[in-house]
């Protein structure tokens, strides 16, 4: 079809992952009947990052709605098509694509069985030429991260002491870019109101080039890349590459003295990492998946697109956890200060990613 499938496609099939398994549930007949299903992108089940997040939100629908659920685990770019079409076979009534990289596969499976229906995490479905399109039977799950990413810039560039900061992505796609959009606006923010000149490394917003590991697995190219903004002075990171920022991570934890912002999940609690998290761009995609669902199962699914914002809660900005006492005062309130203004529309964050 049309989108950016991935620079990482393997020639081949992997062998599908499935599990299914039926909740014990409340004993509702509506419930039982109910299968809820969701394929990861390549990143798998426990990647601390966004595949996670879709997954505790299928399984708070087991435990608290009394769902059945069945799950496809991807191994890589060419078992997206299988995975969806073996949840077809199954008759799911929800499927959910998790991430950008699904679509086609999502896409494709909607218009050919519009009995069914499909929710995307982290895109909207689009024509041949890109243009947007709605499918009757298909609900894009959507967040506007660069206005959390934009408080996280603010705070990360008040937090550097090199007045240095970077940010780098797995895949240059929509719904990684626009953290870093956020990101760059955020330290622009920090620089016009307190006359700083901290520099970011690793993504330029206007020109909409910058540094990405190429995948969303690969964490050793995650480590070569922390190192190299650490070795131009950054001393706050952003990865925004799922579990590659795992090699961020390790990168920034053996320098000692480099912080990172995390993404998708607060990874305070999600990674053995929290000591160098000074705060996570957080989107509540457990949330909406659980939302959906709860939809489909009483037969109030719409194509509405979910769009998660500041306003409605569906992404936020982390707690700084062991950087409480770290971050001074008078930047907590100024972050709080600009999370009002982005609420009620006196400061507006501008991405080319921004969802619609």
């Amino acid at each position: 079809m049309k989108k950016l499938v991935s620079a990482v496609s393997i020639a081949a099939a992997s062998a599908l992952v499935l599990s299914a398994c039926g909740s014990g549930g409340s004993g509702d007949t509506e419930a039982e009947d109910f299968l809820g299903c969701m394929v990861s992108d390549s990143g798998g089940w426990d990647d601390q990052s966004f595949n996670q997040s879709g997954r505790e939100g299928l399984q708070a629908a087991v435990d608290n709605l009394g769902i059945e659920e069945s799950l496809a685990e991807s191994q890589g770019d060419a078992d997206f098509k299988p995975n969806v079409d073996n949840m077809i076979q199954q008759g799911c009534n929800l499927t959910f694509g998790v991430g950008f990289l699904l679509e086609d596969a999502i896409q494709e499976a909607a218009e050919a069985n519009t009995d069914l229906n499909f929710a995307l995490i982290d895109s909207t479905f689009s024509d041949p030429d890109g243009n947007p399109v709605t499918l009757d039977n298909a609900k894009p799950l959507v967040f506007n991260t660069a206005e959390a990413a934009y408080l996280a810039g603010y705070v990360a560039a008040a937090s550097s002491e090199s007045g240095k900061v970077g940010t780098f992505g797995g895949i240059q796609i929509p719904s990684v870019t626009i953290f870093m959009d956020g990101f760059a606006d955020g330290v622009k923010k920090f620089n016009e109101e307190n006359k700083e000149d901290v520099k970011l490394l690793g993504w330029d917003k206007e020109k909409q080039d910058g540094s990405f590991s190429g995948d969303f697995e690969n964490q050793g190219q995650g480590q070569a890349l922390t190192k190299q903004l650490i070795s131009q002075g950054a001393d706050v990171i952003m990865p925004v590459a799922g579990p590659v920022g795992l090699g961020a991570a390790a990168a920034a934890k053996e320098a000692k003295d480099v912080k990172l912002v995390w993404v998708d999940s607060d990874g305070y609690e999600s990674t053995e990492y929290g000591d160098i998290i000074l705060t996570s761009v957080v989107k509540e995609i457990a949330n909406a998946v659980e939302d959906t669902v709860a939809e489909a199962q009483k037969g109030e699914f719409t194509s509405e697109p979910y769009v998660g914002t500041l306003e409605n809660e569906g992404v936020g900005l982390a707690p700084y956890h062991d950087f409480e006492d770290k971050v001074p005062e008078d930047v907590k309130k100024k972050v709080e200060e600009l999370e009002k203004k982005i609420i009620d529309g006196s400061l507006t964050v501008d991405s080319e990613s921004t969802p619609k």
